[in-house]
């Protein structure tokens, strides 16, 4: 592999999938459970090492880390967003930092160069793959000599190295870092002095990895405190914030908890990101934008440590109604439809996309007369692996209370496809090796869904589609005949996306080619 023939983009996506794990390997860890590798944060300084750093040289990226269950994407996205605003270009600002500022997150939706931004811009096809074949060449060099060990890293570790390589490289001088999984033994733990750490919102997800419980998750995701960086969470359910509040202390560091900001409860500012949930999140990134600033001698922003909430700078009220996050709380609109599309994909984030999209509606009812019970509504939906049952009939739920005055049905038509995005198969950056080949072949997971939405309710049309494609051509066709039926030239039909972010990555590869 170290001598392909042609090193373009193509060919690192293509290098780049050969690391993932697979979904033999993905499955007998879970059936293990074993949890997390304890190893992990030894093996990826080892790898660091390899590719000729140590973690103090990622001291002058910055860093700010952010770990949680819900939300540490899109609070992510905000503090980006936030410090964008300080950007020499974007203001004549008289300290000498930011200049550029990193955002790294996973997973990607079109491209995996999104996983690595730059000023809130993915790196270039060209860029990716620089400094995709710099740290290929490193690693295969350093293995010169050794049978035995493995040449690489497994995907997300790989990439976080790449990412910091990259930032390095390209002179970043603040980077917001999401973690993977958990925290403690997450391979973006290798960073030493972060100026500010900070926990989400907290729920169950990756029991195999992380336990059942709240009190252990939240172990888990305080592993990323470190004594001398300023220390957040949100809000916490009060067994998960004893066990936060127990970790910082170990660690010597003091725990801020950072309720909502009054200005976004009483909606005096229009986040960038519609959902109310998303409030939370955007009080939270407020707290580190303004923690990590301070951080950078900006000596006029107040202590959200001490002095919550604090005044907003103009910047960063800009900062939050600026903010573009696709595929969360993401509608575009095109003649008739409106996609809503978020991806939510475990029961308390699909719990949270129903409400958003209850609320949605219930705006859409106060400016148009054509948005009631009755109007067409669609849903396209996909979850390959977790208890796919479980999540639909919680969508159900969280809908029909918040859409049908509780009694009709949230959609009149229900779609269940596979990721797969054309029928010619995938383009390279969304193939996902960690499903059931056979699953998505025979369409079994979308086949026991629509048995399941149909007994829910009968009254809604439920259809099976193969593809992403297909899928969005049927919610057009469903448009179509509505606006007909209707009478109404300006009928908009709402079609909610969700379910899983493979899908919501390949609906929008489908909806921005057809841009091109």
């Amino acid at each position: 592999m170290a001598n392909m023939e042609k090193r373009d983009y193509a060919a690192a996506v293509a290098a780049l999938n050969t690391l993932q794990s697979n979904f033999s390997i993905v499955d007998a860890i879970r059936k293990s459970g074993k949890g997390m590798n304890k190893q992990a944060i030894p093996e990826m300084l080892e790898w660091c090492r390899k590719i000729g750093y140590e973690p103090s040289n990622f001291d002058r990226l910055n860093l700010i880390h952010i770990a949680g269950t819900k939300g540490k994407g899109s609070t992510s996205a905000f503090v980006s967003s936030i410090l964008a605003q300080y950007l020499p270009n974007a203001s004549s600002s008289p300290y000498a930092t930011p200049r550029k500022v990193g955002l790294y997150t996973s997973p990607h939706l079109r491209f995996v160069r999104e996983r690595i931004q730059i000023n809130n811009e993915p790196i270039s096809e060209e860029k990716f793959t620089k400094y995709f074949f710099d740290v290929w060449d490193r690693l295969e060099a350093a293995a010169k000599g050794s049978e035995d060990a493995p040449t690489k890293p497994v995907y997300f570790r790989y990439l976080t190295l790449m990412a910091l390589h990259a930032y390095l490289q390209e002179g970043v001088d603040t980077a917001v870092i999401e973690c993977g999984i958990g925290g403690e033994f997450d391979s973006t733990n290798i960073i030493a002095h972060p100026t500010v750490t900070a926990i989400t919102s907290l729920g169950i997800d990756h029991v195999a990895m992380l336990g059942s419980t709240l009190p252990e998750i939240a172990w888990h995701k305080a592993g990323i405190f470190k004594s001398d960086a300023v220390a957040l969470t949100a809000p916490q359910p009060e067994e998960a914030l004893a066990v936060l509040g127990q970790r910082a202390k170990e660690k010597g560091v003091g725990l801020t908890v950072i309720d909502m900001h009054p200005v976004l409860e009483k909606d005096e500012v229009s986040l960038g990101l519609s959902a109310s949930f998303q409030k939370i999140n955007a009080s939270l990134a407020i707290a580190i934008a303004a923690a990590h600033l301070r951080e950078l001698h900006y000596t006029d922003i107040a202590d959200p440590a001490c002095d919550w909430p604090i005044p907003l700078p103009a910047k960063f009220v800009r900062g939050l109604e600026q903010v573009r996050w696709p595929g969360r709380c993401d509608v575009r609109r095109e003649p008739h439809i409106a996609w809503h599309i978020d991806g939510g994909h475990t029961l308390e984030s699909i719990e949270v996309t129903g409400k958003w999209f209850a609320e949605q509606i219930a705006s859409a009812r106060k400016t148009s007369e054509a948005e009631s019970d009755q109007s067409a509504r669609v849903l396209i939906f996909n979850q390959q692996k977790r208890d796919a049952n479980a999540l639909a009939k919680a969508l159900y739920s969280a809908l029909q209370s918040g859409v049908s005055s509780g009694s009709g049905s949230p959609f009149t038509h229900v779609i269940f496809t596979t990721n797969q995005t054309y029928s010619a198969g995938y383009k390279p950056d969304l193939v996902s090796i960690n499903t059931n080949q056979q699953d998505v072949d025979t369409l079994a997971v979308q086949k026991a869904l629509a048995t399941t939405w149909a007994e829910i309710d009968p009254r809604a049309e439920v259809r099976v589609h193969k593809t992403i494609e297909e899928a969005i051509s049927t919610a057009r066709g469903v448009a179509k005949d509505w606006v007909k039926k209707s009478g109404e030239e300006t009928a908009e039909v709402m079609v909610l996306v969700t379910g899983s972010l493979h899908l919501v990555g390949g609906v929008l590869e489908v909806l921005e080619s057809e841009k091109q």
